[in-house]
């Protein structure tokens, strides 16, 4: 008579796999966040480097430490540097120059350039990404943000901050229309020839009362009429020797041929 205990060969394997299926399944729902967290941000750094060797590794190094008299080294920028460059389009660079150019189209998704961000921050301790709440304009101060404003960055960006020209080639570009992350990450790295404001020398909370000027004089408009670029004085007198006086000029010459 056949005995009934008898399992078949595959049995045991299969057990065991289904043993481990219940594990891992059980170890998800209950493992810290921490440890999740930590595997999240390991496969954005991964991902991030591919992203990075094939966009920008020809300038800046497949280690991204940099490439002599062709692209700066990474290592310590942070990742706030990467989301400023990449989330306003300037980078990756269009053509060679002496300053990189925000053309106004972003080349890659929010979720490549968190991970190229991530990837970057992994080279060496750099300024993060800012939270939400130090780049919300509604919550600062505009009438401390102007002052702020008037003293540190009028002088390149103009007191409106319309921009303005620097030397050999470069300008500060129009900071109106621009996200307040990308103002504040602006302010944290330096970008181009424009200093660094650190959390020691401009607190956040001072940043982002910047934030809130800025974002006052957008809503403001220019109840005047035309602006002519927001650059004062001097385009006003302009204006008015080239176009009033030769209109005053034009109608006295149109009253003596008349007279005449």
């Amino acid at each position: 008579m056949p005995t009934l205990s008898r399992r078949h060969p595959a049995a045991i394997a299969l057990l065991l796999l289904l043993g481990l299926l219940v594990t891992g399944t059980a170890y998800s729902a209950v493992a810290p966040k921490e440890a999740q967290a930590s595997v999240a941000a390991s496969d954005s750094v991964a991902n991030g480097k591919k992203l990075f060797v094939a966009n920008c590794a020809t300038c800046h190094g497949a280690n991204g430490l940099g490439i002599d008299e062709v692209g700066p080294s990474l290592a310590g920028v942070g990742a706030a540097s990467v989301d400023f460059q990449m989330g306003t389009g300037r980078m990756p660079m269009t053509e060679p120059g002496v300053q990189a150019k925000d053309d106004g189209q972003v080349k890659f998704s929010d979720e490549e350039i968190s991970d190229i961000a991530a990837y970057v921050a992994s080279l060496g301790a750099g300024p993060a990404i800012p939270e939400e709440e130090y780049t919300d304009g509604s919550q600062g101060d505009p009438g401390k943000g102007g002052q702020i404003f008037r003293v540190n960055c009028a002088m390149c960006h103009n007191s409106a901050g319309a921009g303005g020209a620097l030397t050999r080639g470069k300008d500060a570009p129009p900071v109106t229309g621009v996200s307040g992350k990308h103002i504040y990450e602006a302010m944290q790295t330096g970008p181009q020839s424009m200093p660094v404001f650190n959390d020691q020398n401009l607190s956040p909370e001072s940043k982002r009362d910047v934030i809130a000027y800025i974002e006052a004089q957008q809503e403001a408009g220019n109840p005047g009429g035309n602006p002519l670029g927001s650059l004062g004085p001097v385009p006003e007198g302009l204006f008015i020797w080239t176009i009033g006086l030769g209109l005053l000029v034009g109608f006295a010459v149109w009253l003596g041929q008349k007279s005449a």
